[in-house]
């Protein structure tokens, strides 16, 4: 078995990488075999047996769908209407009845937005502030003036480069809105070199699997 599962591995790995030559019916079947497979332990695994099976089934029928190992506690019959939401959200597989959805689309769009805002307030917004204010020169560390300074020029302009209701013209708003432009730009390129380096490390995983446990060239 364990022989069978090594050369499914590799197989599937070598179909990927088939399309570095060009798009090819490999790699398109292991394409929809990777997707089809994740979709259905997602469904399975996820949305029922650790989200739907004990939120919901468990807590309206809990003698039947309790955990054994807690106390049988008394249904909370409140979560039928988050269940009806859920039907509700299902009509949008029907193009006569579609318009059902929005009650429970607009419900879930609301109470997301209110619960990201006030997290990305406390957790971003306000830590940020924080650690923004601080003094522009440190007594003996050229480092942290430095570091400070930087921080604060970051700050300004790419406020400003995001003010549109003036144009970015000018000595002041031109310069300081270009001066943003950069900084982001170099945000961008870090979290961008961010994502390569992890893609490069699964990479080199895949190869160092294909070499040591398909191949035995390395130990």
């Amino acid at each position: 078995m364990e022989t069978l599962t090594i050369f499914l591995a590799a197989a599937t790995t070598l179909c990927i990488f088939s399309f570095l030559w060009r798009d090819n019916v490999l790699f398109r079947l292991v394409e929809h075999i990777f997707v089809g497979a994740s979709a259905g332990w997602f469904l399975s695994v996820i949305a029922f047996h650790q989200t739907f099976k004990p939120n919901v089934l468990g807590k309206l029928f809990p003698e039947s769908f309790g955990a054994s190992t807690q106390p049988v506690q008394a249904p909370e019959y409140i979560l039928i209407i988050p269940v009806i939401l859920g039907i509700m959200m299902l009509s949008r597989l029907s193009a006569k009845y579609s318009w059902i959805s929005r009650f429970s689309i607009s419900f879930v769009v609301g109470i997301t937005s209110g619960m990201a805002l006030t997290l990305t307030v406390y957790q971003i917004l306000i830590p940020q502030v924080q650690k923004a204010i601080m003094p522009l020169y440190v007594q003996g560390n050229s480092l942290a003036t430095f570091s400070s300074i930087i921080l604060v020029m970051g700050t300004v302009s790419c406020l400003f480069y995001f003010f549109f209701s003036i144009d970015h013209k000018g000595k002041l708003f031109g310069t300081l809105s270009k001066i943003g432009f950069v900084f982001l730009m170099i945000s961008f390129g870090a979290i961008f070199g961010s994502t390569v380096m992890s893609r490069v490390s699964l990479l080199i995983g895949r190869i160092n699997f294909l070499l040591a446990d398909v191949l035995h060239l390395v130990e």
